[in-house]
Parts: C-alpha cells; sequence; structure tokens
C-alpha cells in the first residue's frame, strides 16, 4: 500500500481549459489525472452525434488530448480516468488506442466501462416492473418514451476499481458520478473494502471538490476573489489522499490560483441538497461532518468525514425532445433605455396574442436591470441606466408558432420605441428543447462491464 497518491483535476466539464490536463502532469508530480467531461444535458448532445455517425458520441477532445500527455503519462506512469466516454465509450477508446499507435506506444491498456447506457432497453425495463418515474413529478417515462433521446445509468466507483485492478492506464467510462472518478484510485491503492463507509465518504467528498475544475482552486471564488493570483495560468485541484481517509486540497506550486479554506468550502457547498445525505452509488456521505483545516502555503486538510449506507438504487439521468425554443434580443439606449425596452416587451407579446400563436412560456428579461435576479433586483432609477438589452424567448409544442415569433422581433426596430440597435444574426430560429427526466432504477436491473482493450 502506497503512504498517499495525488490525484489530479484535469477537466470540470466538456469545454473547460484544454491545456489544463497538460499542466497538470507536466507541472508537478502526481499518480491519477482524472477528467469530469459530462453533464446531463452533454449525454443528449452526444447520443445525437452518435445517432448521426455510430463512431461519434464521445468527447472529442479526448483523441488529441491524449496524443499530448501519453508519453508523459507513460514515463511518470500517471493513470488516466475519465467519463469523457458519454455514450460511447468503445469509440473513444479505440481513437485512443489508434493515438498510441501513431506515437509509437506499445504497452498501453484501455478499460471501458459499459452497461449505463439503458436507452434500448426501456421497455424490458418498464417490463420488470420499474417505469423509471420522474423522481419530480411520479410520472412515468411511458409518457415520453417515443421522444427519450438518452437514458443513462450514474455508475460509481467501483467498476473503474475493477479496470485499475486489472491493470488498465487509461480508464474510459460512459455516465460514471463525477465522484467516482477520485474515489476510484482511493479504493484501488487504499484496499478499502464495500463496506468503509466513512472511507468512501471520504473519497466521495474528495471527487466533490475536484469536480468542477478550477472552481476548487480560486475560479468563480465569491470570497475574496481579488486576491486570488494569476488566474490566466490557473493550476486545477489536486487532492493527496491518505489511507485514513485524510486528505490535503493542493495544486501546482507553478501554476495560478489559490487553494484555501474558502475556495474548498464554496466548491464543498456546490450542487449539494440534503448535506447530511449525499447520495452516490457508492455511499451516502455526511457533510456535516467534513472537518478543514487551512494549512496555508495553497494546502487545506479535510478530515473526520463520515458516511453510511449505498443506497438500493442507481440513478438514471434520462433526456427527450419537449418542442422548440427561441430567443431574439434588441438594446435599447439612453434615454429612458429601459422604459424603451418595457414597452416594445408589451407590443411584442401584444403581436403575438393577435396572431393567436400557441406557446407553453414566453419569458423576458431586461439585461442589465433583472437578468441575474429577477424580481430581487435592486430597482434602480429608470432615467440612470444608459442602456439595457431586452431579450424575450418563448417556447412551445408547435414548430409554427416558434418559428413566426422569430420574424417578429426585426419589426420593431422601425414599428416600436426609438434609439434600437444590437440585432444581429438574423431571423431567430427554433431550436429543439431538451428536457430532463430523473429517476430511480434498482441495482439488480442494471450490470456495469469492464472491458480491457490492448494494443494490436
Amino acid at each position: 500500500m502506497k503512504e498517499k497518491i495525488r490525484i489530479a483535476s484535469g477537466q470540470g466539464f466538456w469545454g473547460d481549459l484544454i491545456d489544463a490536463p497538460y499542466k497538470q502532469v507536466t507541472a508537478g508530480d502526481i499518480d491519477y489525472l482524472v477528467m469530469d467531461y459530462l453533464a446531463e444535458v452533454t449525454m443528449s448532445i452526444l447520443q445525437k452525434q452518435k445517432n448521426k455517425d455510430p463512431k461519434l458520441g464521445y468527447a472529442k477532445d479526448i483523441p488529441p488530448l491524449m496524443e499530448r500527455i501519453l508519453p508523459i503519462c507513460k514515463e511518470k506512469n500517471i493513470k488516466v480516468i475519465t467519463n469523457g466516454g458519454g455514450v460511447n465509450p468503445q469509440g473513444c477508446a479505440e481513437e485512443v488506442l489508434k493515438v498510441a499507435n501513431k506515437i509509437g506506444l506499445t504497452d498501453l491498456k484501455v478499460a471501458v466501462v459499459l452497461g449505463d447506457n439503458i436507452k434500448d432497453r426501456i421497455d424490458e425495463i418498464i417490463e420488470a416492473g420499474c417505469e423509471l418515474n420522474n423522481m419530480e413529478t411520479g410520472e412515468s417515462i411511458k409518457s415520453v418514451k417515443d421522444k427519450l433521446l438518452s437514458a443513462n445509468v450514474y455508475f460509481g466507483a467501483f467498476p473503474i476499481v475493477e479496470a485499475l485492478n486489472r491493470g488498465a492506464d487509461i480508464v474510459i467510462t460512459g455516465r460514471t458520478t463525477d465522484t467516482g472518478l477520485t474515489l476510484a484510485p482511493m479504493i484501488h491503492e487504499f484496499a478499502w473494502s464495500e463496506k468503509d463507509y466513512d472511507l468512501l465518504s471520504a473519497g466521495t467528498v474528495a471527487g466533490h471538490i475536484l469536480e468542477c475544475g478550477g472552481q476548487a482552486s480560486g475560479g468563480n471564488l465569491l470570497a475574496d476573489w481579488e486576491s486570488v493570483d494569476n488566474l490566466a495560468d490557473i493550476g486545477f485541484p489536486i487532492a493527496e489522499a491518505y489511507p485514513d481517509g485524510t486528505f490535503l486540497i493542493t495544486k501546482h506550486e507553478s501554476l495560478g490560483g489559490k487553494v484555501s479554506y474558502e475556495t474548498v468550502s464554496e466548491q464543498l457547498l456546490y450542487e449539494i441538497g440534503d448535506p447530511k445525505d449525499y447520495i452516490t452509488p457508492d455511499c451516502v456521505a455526511d457533510f456535516t461532518s467534513i472537518k478543514l483545516e487551512d494549512l496555508g502555503n495553497n494546502k487545506v486538510k479535510v478530515y473526520d468525514i463520515k458516511g453510511n449506507a449505498e443506497t438500493p438504487s442507481f440513478k438514471v439521468s434520462c433526456s427527450y425532445e419537449s418542442g422548440y425554443s427561441a430567443s431574439g434580443s434588441l438594446t435599447y439606449s439612453w434615454p429612458k433605455a429601459l422604459s424603451k425596452a418595457k414597452a416594445a416587451d408589451k407590443i411584442l407579446r401584444k403581436r403575438l396574442e393577435n396572431l393567436d400563436l400557441h406557446f407553453e412560456e414566453i419569458r423576458t428579461e431586461f439585461i442589465g436591470y433583472d437578468s441575474c435576479h429577477g424580481p430581487l433586483s435592486t430597482k434602480l432609477d429608470e432615467n440612470d441606466i444608459n442602456e439595457i438589452m431586452l431579450r424575450i424567448a418563448v417556447r412551445s409544442d408547435d414548430y409554427n408558432s416558434v418559428e413566426r415569433f422569430g420574424k417578429e422581433i426585426a419589426p420593431l426596430i422601425l414599428t416600436g420605441p426609438p434609439s434600437v440597435t444590437g440585432f444581429a444574426g438574423g431571423r431567430p430560429r427554433p431550436s429543439s428543447v431538451v428536457a430532463y427526466w430523473p429517476a430511480l432504477i434498482p441495482k439488480n436491473l442494471v450490470q456495469p462491464e469492464v472491458k480491457i482493450l490492448e494494443m494490436k
């Protein structure tokens, strides 16, 4: 058993800083690079890509990134774990192996975790007695079954552990929990059991801190954000983990950013419900038990974490088509910029009403006034506002209504309030709305599969 391991965050979402993984493997010592590419909407995007081309369906940034970092990872014995396989982990792994062949690596083991994609098994699962009821409404998935774009089970850390135990250098998964990417190497290296709930919870908390990349090392910091050094070259966070469940959050010294009590505690509060019951497939972590100690020099100690047994269900993330939307904007200038924008909004809504169009929702924002905080916004003197952007959006099951809405924006320029600008890009066009369907599924109805792909 190793005395400690260093696990580095390389991506917080698909579209994060492209150079972050390279800097993590070159700017200092690490044992594992973990990269989180997936969000709920990302799965539907990837599924659409795969529907058009069966070879796609994964984060396309991964193969060129691997060409850059694989020689370094092999030299330093750094293992890579990512959920960027999306809806096609095997296709992603095969492209990585092609890259390895191209750069002359001959002994690379790439593992894939399969089984999370249940889109083609919906009828079978319903027949087994699970209707994948919406966790918010209780409605059966039967109501949207024909509109489904994606349906993926959140697996946890243990399939990744199996891959590491079988000697994988790179592990590529589909919809794995963000926290599982970091927890897995701790289980593997420290021989934690499936019943070590306090230890599993510690690794889960570490994964929660790393999952958003630079957000735990000074990015998006509310507390004293002006004190963060060199955000242009921010160093992503690293978890230095120990067998007893204690870990330090830090970063490479040569890179910018900041690791402090504030950066870590703000990230701990990110996207949690009941802090006593942070539910994952591996355990239920108690965030109220977490203790933090700022050691200075960009090191925060995290310790004494408690947890409980896992639940009998996996969470399922589904997406489905839910009509169409479009949005358009115009900018109004001083004087009385806000008054002009409000008048334009009323005129446009009246014209849409007169056309007898059908919308489920019409939403207006006055950007620079209330677009962030809505009715909680501070009310300013309308005469003091230099400029306001009016943004109005519609949503409907009727494509024609949304399309006609797009034709009603530009006419406001000459048939509405004065001093308008900012119309560009042509008429707003309808785009498909992707809606989210969260559900639970008994764990006995799905089974992860781990495959090892080796060089040919």
